[in-house]
């Protein structure tokens, strides 16, 4: 009796340890060692500044101008002098007012390379290339003076553009036309290749109605193609040639307008005439293609 007594104590005792050893266990993992109070910081927006506040309110084509319809507003030195002043003034705020850069170290460094992904696109490797790569020449800065000087020499509005390159692809329909109109699509597209090729080579005038028209107020042996120059009227005739030239020249003043080869014939073509001719000047260049009735030559 007094042995089973005591199995029964020691088997109590054994099983009360072993759940103090488990207590004791899940206390030390969940519990950290050093528990604290955590709080989220409080993010709150920077102020903007007065200044930059001011510069904003001001309309974006300054403040001493007056706002027009859409359209009505000319693009002149005054108003671009607004603009860049406008910009310079908003980039000259520091909106981060006290907050400056710290120095760039090396924990500094290595903590962008540890947030960063090594995967590809890491951009403080690319940082780092980019110092090693030698300096640019330094530009100068746009200026008034600059955009003043681009508007007197070489601006144009959106309007003139539209007006010269609808100028320039009746040009060069009305040269298909009386030129090539009986042509082939392969003909038409040679004659209008030599023009491009005028336009490009820098012996003649480089726009389409400069190459096509030049010297057609000299009289009619002073002229480069003859119907600009025989006195009779240009209009078409023919409504259906002339619609298959415009199309035609429209397609041919795209890729002189993007630089790119037409591909009729040579770029080097400069020349031509038809088979019913023999000029004199045929002796002296080379001829590098016959389409339909056309001879084209290259100059040696």
């Amino acid at each position: 009796m007094t042995l089973t007594w005591q199995a029964i104590a020691v088997r109590a005792v054994s099983h009360a340890l072993a759940l103090c050893a488990v207590a004791l266990v899940l206390f030390i993992t969940l519990v950290p060692a050093h528990a604290e109070t955590i709080r989220l910081a409080d993010v709150t927006p920077l102020p903007v500044p007065a200044d930059l506040m001011a510069v904003r309110a001001q309309p974006a084509i300054g403040p001493t101008i007056v706002p027009l319809a859409p359209g009505e507003q000319p693009l002149t030195p005054a108003l671009l002098a607004n603009y860049v002043q406008r910009q310079q003034a908003l980039r000259a705020v520091n909106v981060t007012e006290e907050i400056t850069p710290g120095e760039l170290n090396t924990d500094v460094l290595m903590g962008y390379i540890a947030r960063g992904s090594f995967g590809g696109g890491n951009s403080a490797v690319s940082a780092l290339a980019s110092f090693a790569a030698p300096t640019p020449a330094a530009e100068p800065a746009l200026n008034t003076s600059m955009l003043a000087a681009y508007i007197e020499t070489g601006y144009q509005t959106t309007t003139q553009r539209l007006d010269h390159a609808n100028a320039e692809r009746d040009c060069l329909a009305q040269a298909i036309y009386h030129e090539a109109r009986g042509e082939s699509a392969a003909g038409q597209l040679a004659v209008a290749n030599v023009i491009v090729n005028r336009a490009r080579s820098g012996k003649f005038p480089s726009t389409l109605c400069g190459v096509i028209y030049q010297n057609a107020d000299k009289g009619y042996h002073r002229c480069q193609f003859t119907f600009a120059c025989d006195g009779r009227t240009d209009a078409p005739g023919e409504r259906r040639a002339w619609v298959r030239s415009a199309e035609l020249a429209q397609d041919v003043y795209a890729e002189f307008a993007t630089g790119e080869a037409v591909g009729a014939v040579p770029g080097s073509a400069l020349y031509y005439h038809t088979t019913a001719v023999r000029p004199n000047w045929a002796n002296t260049y080379n001829a590098v293609a016959q389409i339909g009735s056309h001879i084209f030559y290259s100059p040696n």
